[in-house]
């Protein structure tokens, strides 16, 4: 017969020490200590984007609706932030953030973040002659093209229309040159995209360099994806580009044609939003359809930038028409309300496990004070890794997640008391009990798992966070069970008062209707004669 293993409660205990050890640790270092609040709770900033059209006509329903889709992907695009987003009118917009400024609130959601390639026709420094590009930006002949941004993408340009466009490439003819010379970054209007089809008179993103470029040879519907990352060896974030399929054939096609040509029309410019992000030169053609945007980037700049990039360039201009900030819709009143019902619960939840469990409620009791310990901690780390925003449907989550919880204990429990009463030990019992718990425990909380996770995939504003909460404080009771409420009485178990079945301890075998305990002879001991039939005996 095999022999049952040992158990060794201590391990799982200290593994969650550790767990518990790191994370705190890690939120010293971050020197944080509060989950951030959504727009209910501490308020915020709104903005009101009015639509336009280039024809004057009134934006369409579906232009609207697919506005509206990709300025909530961006303001969420970065995490799990809260925002509010909807439409007021036939023409406006309004979004609500909390957490975040005026200025860059305006800038997350109204650029247009269109990316263009393309190729230089000529490069004028100043009032000085047509110049060729900085050598120094060359990239080399490898799949990667690597292009020097700022950390921030300004507004679209467009140039006046009395300069001369045309759709062709090449060097500049003589009257665009003089065009060039004359022009001045000053007259570069803010406000409208370029047109991707003809040349573009614009200036690089601090205003110092003049160019000429030809019509785009890919746009920004050519990336497939843009993500922020830091390169292995590397200290800097970049912004890595991968273009569609489609995209990579136009990518290798044009520096296929660049590398040909002399300088400066061996170069392609990096437009963004009709500025000139980086002009490289070419040496040889890029194959692969990869990219990547480097320069002095810190880690939400480039995600800012990626996350722009991802979702695309919005179906119409916006002018931002009003701009204020938002007062918590519920206020401190209805959150200490809130909160006060949540202990309430959560104290009748308590008394009820010590009046059923006995000795076995403080069990649930610290169970359930290490999970807050962990919730809690994660909903920091979480604040500050991805965004994630504390709203009154998160909170209502959590305390929902109370009574998950408080069931994973009441399955480990009975079926702990089965095997008392099938006449096990204490010890053997929590053992046994555990085998055929833990699987109940599995399939319960993987049901709330499927559930949290479709209703954040097909939902949106508060019921995310709704699903979001529910879904972390579910994986957080199976982390506690594990780590934490098992090994506990596994070690309470080889405790006297626990051990023995003490009255008060919730696992006496006789308040359970064990069977009792026989003799080695397997016979009860006999019952005591009366007193008064020894005495008549010894009459």
């Amino acid at each position: 017969m095999a022999k049952t293993p040992t158990p060794r409660p201590w391990r799982p205990l200290g593994v969650l020490a550790l767990v518990l050890a790191a994370l705190y640790g890690g939120l010293a270092l971050l020197g944080t200590w509060s989950p951030r609040l959504g727009l209910d709770l501490e308020g915020g900033t709104s903005v009101t984007l009015t639509a336009s059209t280039t024809d004057g006509e009134a934006p369409s329903a579906e232009s609207m609706s697919q506005a509206l889709d990709i300025i909530r992907s961006r303001v969420n695009g970065s995490g799990v932030s809260e925002a509010e987003v909807s439409t007021q009118g036939s023409s406006s917009i309004v979004v609500s953030m909390p957490d975040v400024g005026e200025d860059d609130l305006v800038e997350m959601v109204g650029q247009t973040a269109e990316l263009r390639f393309r190729p230089v026709r000529a490069v004028l420094d100043g009032a000085g002659p047509v110049e060729q590009p900085d050598p120094s930006a060359s990239p080399s002949a490898s799949p990667t093209a690597t292009p020097t941004p700022t950390p921030t993408p300004s507004a679209s340009a467009t140039p006046p229309a009395d300069l001369p466009l045309s759709d062709t490439t090449g060097p500049a003819t003589p009257e665009e040159q003089a065009a060039l010379a004359g022009f001045s970054c000053d007259d570069v209007e803010t406000g409208a995209a370029d047109d991707p089809k003809l040349s573009l008179y614009t200036c690089d993103q601090d205003n110092t360099t003049r160019f000429l470029l030809g019509p785009a040879d890919v746009v920004g519907t050519d990336v497939e994806s843009a993500t922020a990352a830091i390169p292995q060896g590397d200290v800097s974030w970049v912004v890595n580009l991968q273009f569609t399929g489609e995209g990579s054939d136009k990518f290798y096609s044009s520096t296929q044609a660049l590398a040909t040509q002399a300088p400066p029309q061996n170069s392609f410019a990096i437009v963004l939003d009709g500025q000139v992000v980086t002009y490289p030169e070419v040496t040889n053609a890029i194959p692969g359809g990869q990219a990547t945007i480097s320069g002095s980037f810190d880690q939400e700049s480039a995600q800012r930038l990626a996350t722009v990039l991802n979702y695309g360039a919005l179906p119409l201009t916006f002018e931002t028409s009003d701009v204020s900030t938002v007062t918590p819709t519920l206020g401190a009143t209805q959150l200490e309300a809130g909160l006060i019902a949540g202990a309430i619960g959560l104290g009748l939840v308590l008394l009820y496990s010590l009046a059923y469990y006995r000795g076995l409620g403080f069990v649930v009791a610290a169970s359930l004070v290490v999970a807050g310990a962990l919730t809690y901690g994660l909903l920091v780390l979480l604040g500050e890794a991805i965004g994630f925003t504390l709203t009154i449907a998160g909170i209502a989550g959590i305390i929902v997640s109370i009574g998950i919880t408080a069931d994973s204990f009441v399955v480990f429990f009975e079926r702990i008391r089965d095997e008392i009463r099938e006449g096990r030990s204490v010890r053997m019992a929590v053992e046994t009990g555990w085998d055929r718990a833990r699987r109940t425990i599995l399939t319960s909380d993987a049901v709330s798992l499927l559930a949290a996770f479709f209703l954040y995939v097909f939902s949106v504003a508060n019921v995310r966070g709704f699903a979001f909460a529910l879904g972390l404080t579910t994986l957080v009771d199976l982390v506690i069970v594990f780590l934490f409420t098992k090994p506990f009485v596994t070690v309470l178990a080889r405790s006297r008062f626990f051990g023995a079945g003490h009255p008060w301890s919730g696992l006496d075998p006789e308040r359970l209707g064990a069977p009792r305990r026989v003799g080695l002879a397997g016979r009860r001991r006999p019952a005591q004669p009366a007193k008064e039939a020894t005495a008549e005996g010894k009459n």
